[in-house]
């Protein structure tokens, strides 16, 4: 009983904290269990990223570490804190800072803006609206040249640069093969094959597979 009144306390406290306003450094400063962004001084939920996206987010990662790390960049991953404006704070897939730009603080919320951020658009409708056009408008504003939006569902690859003007446009997009001359990151190729041919290693589409009884001997 003791436990169950734990536990239904915890999700009442957690419920308050969601309601509640926050402001960055409120949300900075929340437990690393705690998950969710900040949008308009409330916390919102976030995804459940599913083993597809987990695959897509580890090759990037990887991928930019061996292009960037050894160059003088920096690759953080998808718990870094990002204020993108006044009371809105976002979390990416991935996101990357190239050899020379300012780089972020070892703690607390993120004001310097990666000169990449990379987001893995889940299935959900709300969840692609949210990264092909919230993010779009809140990334652009808040200074990150180059946006990358990964579409495992039509297994695509967009690769965005800020404009003059504000506004990202479209400066690769791609399927399949080896996309050179990434922007910004000259000399780097992205494999396509390679990422969908990770995404392929997985079992099936849903479920767990049933198991298998040993006989003894």
């Amino acid at each position: 009983m003791v436990q169950v009144a734990v536990e239904i306390g915890h999700s009442a406290a957690s419920q308050a904290e969601a309601r509640r306003r926050l402001t960055l450094a409120d949300w900075a400063s929340l437990p690393e269990d705690e998950p969710g962004e900040l949008v308009d001084g409330l916390l919102a939920e976030e995804e459940v990223p599913d083993a597809v996206h987990e695959v897509i987010v580890t090759w990037v990662i990887g991928v930019l570490r061996l292009w960037l790390i050894p160059r003088g960049g920096l690759v953080l991953g998808s718990d870094a804190k990002f204020a993108v404006a006044s009371s809105t704070g976002r979390k990416p897939d991935a996101s990357a800072y190239l050899p020379g730009s300012r780089k972020p603080p070892r703690r607390g919320v993120i004001h310097a803006p990666p000169d990449i951020v990379v987001e893995v658009i889940s299935p959900s409708p709300r969840d692609a609206r949210r990264d092909r056009v919230e993010k779009l408008h809140e990334y652009a504003r808040f200074g990150v040249r180059w946006y990358w939006l990964i579409d495992p569902q039509a297994a695509t690859l967009d690769l965005l640069e800020l404009g003059a003007d504000g506004r990202y446009v479209h400066a690769r997009a791609a399927a399949v093969g080896a996309v050179s001359g990434v922007p910004g990151l000259e000399g780097l190729t992205l494999d396509l094959d390679d990422l969908w041919g990770e995404v392929e290693r997985l079992g099936p589409e849903s479920g767990e597979a049933p198991l298998v009884e040993q006989r003894s001997e």
